[in-house]
């Protein structure tokens, strides 16, 4: 149960941020929309150093002194299978209207959720990685831990499907149908833990390779996606606030639960 359970925590988080569609006006303030976007990035950034990054260095201590070598292949791996996503699967920025991938007859919600559904599929892995890390029981990662960066994913994906669902309402779109996009924007971040999860067995040799192949993933959407968009414009110091905020917080999750 308690694995289930940090499985599905993200993608409560998801449906958490999805619904406030349901109470909120059609648009949101730039204000608002840069602090959610800052606060998101400050959570993963904070979990691939503490709950991947890290964890990878550690368990690659039979390295010696070439212990950073797997982090850094990972990292690196995962910057850019997400860079190939992105060149591949047309998507929008959430928030703007910038089109990115090859040329596409989706139209812009198809885009957005697109868009959402790739930035989620490191976050899943990331989760499932730490929770088959802890079944590995040999890797010194407890299922606290895992606990901690699953809290962290739901924290992060709170503003992430807010961010997804208002500007569905504000295009136009009814509230329920909003969220309901906004809620299966997250379905694949469960659906790639539990594939971490059930590969388990076979990927011990692999652990610190996929858990710094998640964190350099989720570090590509920070600096490609997150980051430029609270930097738009007016209110980029609430954006960078938030950042802090939630690094800071993921920090001290990380560190007190594991």
């Amino acid at each position: 149960m308690n694995i289930l359970l940090t499985l599905a925590t993200p993608f409560l988080g998801t449906a958490l941020g999805a619904a406030t569609v349901l109470l909120a006006r059609r648009s949101v303030s730039a204000r608002l929309h840069n602090a959610l976007l800052g606060f998101a990035a400050g959570v993963m950034v904070a979990a691939s150093v503490w709950s991947l990054i890290i964890p990878s260095i550690e368990l690659s201590e039979s390295f010696g002194r070439m212990s950073w070598m797997p982090a850094a292949v990972g990292i690196i791996l995962g910057m850019l299978f997400l860079l190939m996503l992105d060149s591949l699967v047309p998507h929008v920025h959430p928030g703007t209207n910038t089109r990115e991938g090859l040329h596409s007859s989706l139209g812009k919600r198809q885009m957005l959720l697109l868009a959402v559904t790739l930035h989620n599929i490191p976050e899943g892995m990331a989760v499932g990685a730490v929770v088959a890390g802890a079944l590995a029981g040999d890797a010194g990662i407890s299922i606290a831990a895992a606990m901690a960066l699953s809290l962290g994913m739901a924290i992060q994906n709170i503003p992430e499907g807010a961010i997804i669902s208002l500007p569905l309402r504000a295009d136009g779109m009814t509230r329920a149908k909003a969220f309901g996009l906004g809620t299966l924007s997250g379905i694949v971040e469960p659906l790639s833990a539990l594939a971490m999860v059930l590969l388990y067995e076979h990927i011990s040799p692999l652990l610190p390779y996929l858990l710094s192949f998640s964190a350099g993933a989720m570090l590509y959407v920070v600096v490609e996606e997150l980051i430029p968009e609270t930097q738009q414009g007016k209110h980029s110091d609430i954006g960078t606030i938030a950042f802090a905020v939630g690094f800071v917080l993921m920090m001290i999750l990380d560190v007190a639960l594991g």
